[in-house]
């Protein structure tokens, strides 16, 4: 018995507490309500994670590869573009769907009267100018500012590059051995994740009805309706104006994106994804650049389920977010992104960052946590596609797309 209890995933475990969770808070909601703290030692934890995760990770990400990516030059400049275009195109599209659908509407979110609404956050142009740059980078990350946190990191990875020597190196090392302390944190903090999940269903359903489960099912088919969204209204005409093989990238993209999805893991579809992806006709010092870059700066997927996850928990704690406070929880989401794609459910730690900032309910987190598998798998996917579709447009770019390579498709299958 307790060889089959150790066997079970994470994944298996947090569902299973869900369904405790919501039969709990169902059939004894006053048992149920005495959990609240018990959700609250999770939510608290996975905070504390945000800050040194975040300007460890940038920090890396942008001193830790300076060099490399002066070197690689013009390929470096359009991928990063072209990244970024994508991935506000991502955004927009979840921003778009999310608010046309409104999955959280009705949802009377417990917490939501405590947590102060988002009247604190910045509404005009030069409130938001004014709230992007901190006084002091303690003060933003104790007031959970991530925002704030983002911007002081950039510059302070930005002012690095610019350091030669053992200094450089000395602070480089320094944020890598933090960024990987913090992996092991976030592992650690997990595995209490089925107690507080099930802790804050059982306390949201106790308190909100059922009606809030079921508002968690529309969540997840927002957001793969908003993905099918992203994946024909984006990426098929990136595809056609590109000019890139339809046919011959449909081919060399099936077997990794289906890895991807049953396994929600994109490092396991990965080295497939670079072998079709080069036997497509990408050569391969773009295939070994492109991708492993565009983990860091190109989750169209995870970006677009972070726009939709956020609004949706504005919408069950009934805040009303207006477009300018959107947008900037839009930028916050597009810079908190990047360099977090080996982070162990860094969708889940990057959402209670930014809930937090807009003073919305973190009992929002966890709710969401309960059918993070479910959306993982289909945002898992699409980072996959889109990535390997980035790394044949700057193929096609740079005029080293040789589509006749790959119409044998040499690698094994």
């Amino acid at each position: 018995m307790w060889s089959f209890l150790r066997r079970r995933s994470l994944t298996q475990w947090i569902l299973v507490a869900m369904v405790a969770g919501g039969l709990l808070g169902w059939l004894a909601p006053g048992a149920a309500d005495r959990l609240q703290p018990l959700a609250t030692v999770f939510l608290r934890a996975i905070k504390a994670i945000v800050v040194p995760l975040i300007f460890s990770t940038l920090v890396v990400g942008i001193a830790g590869h300076g060099d490399d990516l002066k070197a690689v030059g013009r390929l470096a400049l359009r991928s990063i573009i072209y990244f970024e275009v994508i991935t506000t195109l991502a955004l927009a599209v979840g921003l778009g769907m999310v608010n046309l659908i409104e999955p959280g509407a009705g949802v009377a979110l417990a917490g939501a009267a405590a947590a102060g609404g988002a009247a604190a956050a910045p509404g005009t142009l030069g409130e938001i100018l004014q709230h992007v740059v901190p006084q002091s980078f303690f003060e933003a990350a104790a007031q959970n500012q991530i925002l704030q946190v983002v911007v002081w990191s950039i510059l302070f990875g930005v002012a690095l590059t610019q350091v030669r020597g053992r200094p450089r190196e000395i602070i480089v090392e320094l944020c890598g051995g933090l960024s990987e302390v913090m992996f092991k944190f976030t592992g650690i903090v997990m595995l209490y994740a089925p107690i507080g999940v099930g802790a804050a269903i059982a306390y949201t359903v106790g308190r909100s009805g059922l009606h809030v489960l079921e508002s968690l099912g529309a969540l997840v088919l927002t957001l793969y309706a908003a993905l099918v969204v992203f994946v024909v209204g984006v990426l098929l005409p990136v595809v056609l104006l590109a000019r890139v093989p339809l046919k011959a990238f449909y081919r060399a993209i099936k077997e990794p994106a289906l890895i991807a999805f049953s396994t929600a893991s994109s490092e396991a579809a990965f080295p497939r994804a670079m072998e079709t992806i080069e036997a497509m006709g990408v050569p391969r010092r773009i295939v070994a650049f492109v991708l492993p870059v565009g983990y860091s700066f190109n989750l169209d997927g995870s970006t677009l389920y972070l726009a939709v996850a956020s609004i949706f928990i504005a919408q069950a704690a009934g805040v009303h977010l207006t477009l300018a406070q959107q947008l900037l929880m839009m930028l916050t989401l597009m810079l908190t992104t990047k360099g977090l794609a080996g982070v162990p459910r860094a969708g889940i730690v990057i959402l209670a960052g930014v809930v937090a900032s807009f003073g919305l309910p973190a009992a929002g987190v966890a709710a969401v946590l309960g059918v993070d598998q479910l959306m993982d798998m289909a945002r898992t996917a699409v980072n996959l596609v889109g990535n390997a579709l980035a790394s044949a447009v700057m193929a096609k770019w740079e005029g080293e797309l040789k589509p006749e390579v790959g119409a044998p498709m040499t690698v094994n299958s």
